[in-house]
C-alpha cells in the first residue's frame, strides 16, 4: 500500500496529548499505530523513515501496542512499515514544524507467499549455489569459509510439507582461502576427512512458518556423529535462468556446536592448537532445477 498524508488540525487534534510533546526548534513528530486486518498489533513489525533522497533518517521496532512516535526535522518524508509475512505499508508524509503528523491506524495485510516449485525431483545447481560458514577464531577474528563440492536432491511432494531432501558435501572441499589452515581442518584434529569423507543432511520435515519462511528439520551426519538440526529457511520463489530453464531458490541458516560432533574445543587447546570457537554459523544460498 502506498499513500500520501499531510498534517492537518483535525488529525492533530485526534492525536490528543501527543500535540503537547516538547520538540526542538524546527522539528516535528511522526507517529502511527500498525495493526493487522483483525485490529491486532503486528509482532516484530519495524518502521523506517527516509528523506526524499532515500536516505534513512530514523527507524526501529514498534512498541508492544504496535505504535511509534519519533521526532524529525520538519519536512517531507517517506515512511515504510514491514513485518515478516505481511505486505509492506508505504506513505509519503509531510511533518510540520512543532506539530505532530499522526497517521492514526495503518493496516499490514498478509503477504501472498511466492509460488512453490512443482512436484517432482529437483537437484541443486552448484554453479549458482553456495554452502558457507562463519566461526570465531578463539573468540576473536571471524573465520569464513565454504565447501566447494556438494550435491543434493529435493523431492517436492504434492504439498511442500510432504517433501524431502538429501544433501551430500565433500568434506575435503573445505576452503578458507588459507592452505595451511585448510589442511589442518581436514586433519584428524577437525573433520578427519580420511575417516569421514562426506557430510550429509537428510530431511523430510518441511514446516511453513508463514509468508516465505520455512523450517527444514533433519539429520546432519558430521565427523561420524548424527544430530538433528533445523534450517531457518527463506524461500525466494520460482524463476527462469538465462537459457529459460525453470529454477527455484532459497536462503537458509543454522548454528552448529562443535562439541555436539565430538570436535572438542578444550582438547584442541590442550594440544596447543590455534582453532575456531565452539559454535559455527552455516549459511546456504541454494538454487534447484528439475532433475534431468
Amino acid at each position: 500500500m502506498v499513500g500520501s498524508w499531510r498534517g492537518n488540525r483535525t488529525n492533530r487534534a485526534q492525536a490528543g496529548n501527543l500535540a503537547t510533546v516538547s520538540m526542538p526548534a524546527g522539528a516535528g513528530a511522526l507517529g502511527c499505530r500498525v495493526l493487522d486486518p483483525d485490529d491486532q498489533p503486528v509482532p516484530d513489525a519495524e518502521f523506517v523513515v527516509t528523506d526524499t533522497a532515500g536516505r534513512k533518517v530514523v527507524g526501529g521496532e514498534l512498541d508492544p501496542f504496535g505504535s511509534f512516535l519519533v521526532t524529525v526535522p520538519a519536512g517531507e518524508y517517506r515512511l515504510a512499515v514491514s513485518a515478516e509475512g505481511h505486505a509492506p505499508y508505504r506513505a509519503n508524509v509531510t511533518v510540520p514544524g512543532n506539530e505532530v503528523a499522526e497517521l492514526g491506524d495503518v493496516t499490514l495485510n498478509p503477504a501472498r507467499p511466492p509460488a512453490l516449485p512443482g512436484p517432482g525431483d529437483w537437484e541443486i545447481e552448484p554453479t549458482h549455489s553456495s554452502i558457507g560458514f562463519t566461526a570465531r577464531h578463539i573468540g576473536l577474528a571471524r573465520v569464513r569459509g565454504r565447501f566447494n563440492t556438494f550435491a543434493g536432491i529435493v523431492r517436492v511432494g504434492e504439498s511442500m510439507e510432504q517433501s524431502a531432501m538429501h544433501v551430500v558435501i565433500d568434506a575435503a572441499s573445505i576452503d578458507t582461502n588459507v592452505r595451511m589452515r585448510d589442511g589442518h581442518l581436514r586433519s584428524a584434529d577437525f573433520l578427519d576427512v580420511d575417516r569421514f569423507p562426506t557430510i550429509e543432511f537428510y530431511s523430510d520435515r518441511f514446516t511453513h512458518r508463514g509468508g516465505s519462511r520455512w523450517g527444514v528439520a533433519g539429520a546432519l551426519s558430521l565427523h561420524g556423529v548424527t544430530r538433528t538440526v533445523t534450517l531457518d529457511t527463506e524461500y525466494l520463489g520460482v524463476g527462469n535462468g538465462a537459457a529459460g530453464e525453470v529454477r527455484a531458490a532459497c536462503r537458509a541458516t543454522t548454528e552448529l556446536r562443535r562439541d555436539d560432533f565430538t570436535m572438542s574445543w578444550q582438547s584442541m587447546l590442550a594440544k596447543g592448537i590455534a582453532m575456531v570457537g565452539t559454535s559455527i554459523t552455516v549459511d546456504l544460498d541454494i538454487q534447484i532445477v528439475p532433475k534431468g
